[in-house]
């Protein structure tokens, strides 16, 4: 590959720091896509102004065997078709040859969940080291997390009790979460026992900490309604004091009420009401993380299984 970029790349490249005044991280990561395409029009003597459709998804598909990914592949067609752009803006090519060009979807990576194990550590962690009002907030958040699937925005969006204007409430009586989800769709929630006794907990301490005319359930230090990235903060210190093995965010929680839910009753239809989906095949990815956690039951334990 050529060390630096030779003519209207050049002249390309000098457009985006220039005028266009690209972030340095976007300029490098386009110098080095347009040098991967001045590599392969010198290695098949291709002029980059008489470049034909058919050439340039023929390059496509060699880099795509090389082993590059999809993510990668979008980034180099970007670079590219925005190359041909300035071309055709500047007179110099009549059409653009990397117009119809796309990368290979990439496959969607799977939620990650916690372990039933290492969620039921999360969830019954105790630390008495600090403030015992925020100690009850933050166990009563992971078990309403964990134990309700609730996405974040609806974790601070609860109230302390049922009102006109609340978007959502949990009734202890009834042992039910009232949520307001996405698109504004409401849905109840049974909520557990272990969820129950740390609501109790947390609403006994709330009043010495939210202020006099402060609705929320969840509130932080000022006593105000608690944010979703003040959750994120809690919830990440609070998997480190627990001896988490990985980084923990709230939606992981959601993710592994759905994963370890399916994994016990099976009942997929069930668990796309629980989690609010509009539809079923947002929820059918956690059949592909219970097939994930069976396969690691079959590679351990089945005489046949390849092992490692």
């Amino acid at each position: 590959m050529a060390l630096v970029p030779e003519g209207d790349l050049a002249r390309y490249l000098d457009y985006l720091r220039v005028q266009r005044r690209l972030a340095a991280r976007t300029l490098t990561l386009y110098t080095d896509a347009l040098l991967r395409l001045q590599q392969l029009a010198e290695r098949d003597g291709v002029a980059l102004r008489q470049l034909q459709a058919a050439q340039a998804r023929r390059w496509l598909a060699a880099t795509h065997g090389e082993g590059l990914g999809p993510r990668t592949l979008a980034l180099l067609l970007s670079a590219w078709r925005g190359f041909y752009q300035w071309l055709g803006r500047e007179g110099l090519v009549t059409q653009n040859p990397i117009a119809g060009l796309r990368a290979p979807k990439a496959a969607k990576p799977l939620p990650k969940a916690l372990s039933a194990d290492d969620a039921v550590q999360l969830a019954d962690f105790k630390d008495d080291s600090g403030d015992a009002r925020i100690e009850a907030r933050d166990r009563c958040m992971v078990e309403l997390l964990y134990g309700c699937g609730l996405r974040v925005a609806e974790l601070v969006g609860l109230d302390a009790q049922s009102s006109g204007t609340a978007r959502g409430w949990v009734d202890l009586p009834s042992a039910e979460a009232q949520v307001l989800g996405k698109g504004g769709k409401r849905r109840s929630v049974p909520v557990g026992s272990a969820a129950l006794a740390a609501l109790q907990a947390w609403l006994a301490l709330r009043r010495e900490l939210a202020q006099a005319d402060e609705p929320a359930l969840f509130v932080g230090a000022r006593g105000a309604r608690i944010s979703d990235g003040q959750v994120r903060v809690a919830l990440k210190q609070r998997a480190l004091r627990a001896g988490m093995p990985s980084h923990v965010h709230p939606h992981m929680l959601r993710h592994s009420f759905a994963s370890h839910l399916l994994q016990s009753s099976g009942d997929l239809r069930g668990v796309q009401e629980l989690l609010g989906h509009a539809h079923i095949a947002t929820t059918q990815v956690y059949t592909k993380l219970d097939y994930q956690h069976l396969a690691k039951v079959y590679d351990a334990a089945h005489p046949r299984a390849k092992k490692k």
